[in-house]
C-alpha cells in the first residue's frame, strides 16, 4: 500500500534532515521530493509516515539511504554523444590553449561523466596537464566513483556512445574487464579529485574552465536553480563553458546577460562577460 505523503510531512522530514544531519533539500522542487520519498517508504515497506520519521531521526546509518534516494543517481559513460562529439571537435582545442586544465563536474554521481571527459583529454594529448574534479553531495556514490568500477553489462553501450561522440581507438582499452566488473585505467583517475560538495549550500572553491552540471537543476525549485547558477558563475573563467541537461536552460536566469550559446542545440554556454 502506497502512502500518500502530505505537504507538511514533507516538510517535516526535509526540516528533520537539515536538523540532524545537515542535508538541505527546502530548495528542491517539491513534485520531485515528494516523488522520491514515496518511493523510497514503498521499497523500504514503511507503513506509515510516523514509522519512516522515526527511522529518519534515529538510525543515523539510514541518512545515508535517504540521500541516495533523493539525489537521483543516473548516469551513464558519453551520455548523449552529439554533446561530446561538440565538445572533442569545439570546446577542447580552446582549452588546450591554457597552461593549466580544471574542469568540474557538480553532481557528479558514481563518476561516469568525469571517466569520459578524461578519455576525451587523454586522446587530445591533454590529460597530463588537466585537472577534473567530480562533487556530489552522496558520499557513497563518490566512492564508486574513486574506483572506477563499472559494470560490464554497461560496456557495449558506452561503446556505442564512444563511437557516436567521435572516438577512434578501441573503447576496451581503457578498462581491464574482470568477471562481471570493468575497472578502468589508473592513468584515467589519477588526473580526478572527488569530493562531497553541497550545491545548496556550498560555495565556489576553484577557477573552472568548464563545468558540467547535467540533469540536477530540473530537480531544484527556481530560487534554488538561481543560487546555484550563481555559484557556477562565480567558478567560471571569463570565456569558460557551462554545460547543462538537456531539459535544462541558462534562460530567464539571472546570469544569462553574461553567456551566449553556443552554436547548434546543445545546452553549452560560453561566458562572454
Amino acid at each position: 500500500m502506497e502512502i500518500n505523503l502530505k505537504e507538511e510531512e514533507i516538510e517535516q522530514i526535509v526540516q528533520d534532515v537539515a536538523a540532524l544531519y545537515g542535508y538541505d533539500f527546502s530548495g528542491y522542487s517539491k513534485a520531485s521530493l515528494k516523488r522520491r520519498l514515496q518511493r523510497l517508504l514503498t521499497l523500504d515497506n514503511f507503513h506509515s509516515f510516523a514509522e519512516f520519521r522515526h527511522k529518519v531521526t534515529t538510525d543515523d546509518g539510514y541518512i545515508g539511504r535517504v540521500v541516495e534516494e533523493i539525489s537521483v543517481n543516473v548516469t551513464e559513460m558519453l551520455r548523449d554523444p552529439s554533446l561530446y562529439k561538440v565538445i572533442r571537435e569545439k570546446i577542447i582545442p580552446l582549452l588546450a590553449t591554457y597552461p593549466f586544465i580544471r574542469i568540474w563536474h557538480a553532481g557528479c554521481s558514481t563518476g561516469e561523466e568525469v571517466y569520459s571527459m578524461a578519455i576525451l583529454l587523454k586522446e587530445a594529448g591533454l590529460l597530463h596537464k588537466s585537472l577534473l574534479y567530480g562533487t556530489d553531495i552522496n558520499p557513497t556514490v563518490l566512492e564508486k566513483a574513486r574506483k572506477g568500477i563499472f559494470p560490464v553489462s554497461a560496456m557495449q553501450q558506452y561503446s556505442k556512445n564512444y563511437i557516436a561522440a567521435g572516438g577512434m581507438a578501441d573503447f576496451s582499452s581503457y578498462y581491464t574487464a574482470h568477471y562481471s566488473l570493468a575497472k578502468f585505467d589508473e592513468s584515467l583517475s589519477q588526473k580526478m579529485v572527488f569530493s562531497t560538495h553541497n550545491l545548496v549550500s556550498d560555495f565556489s572553491f576553484n577557477s573552472f574552465q568548464l563545468i558540467f552540471c547535467r540533469n540536477v537543476l530540473i530537480y531544484f525549485d527556481k530560487p534554488l536553480q538561481a543560487r546555484v547558477l550563481d555559484v557556477f558563475d562565480s567558478s567560471l573563467e571569463l570565456f569558460g563553458f557551462l554545460v547543462l541537461g538537456a531539459k535544462e536552460s541558462l534562460r530567464f536566469s539571472p546570469v544569462v546577460s553574461r553567456y551566449r550559446q553556443i552554436e547548434g542545440r546543445e545546452k553549452i554556454w560560453k561566458k562572454i562577460a
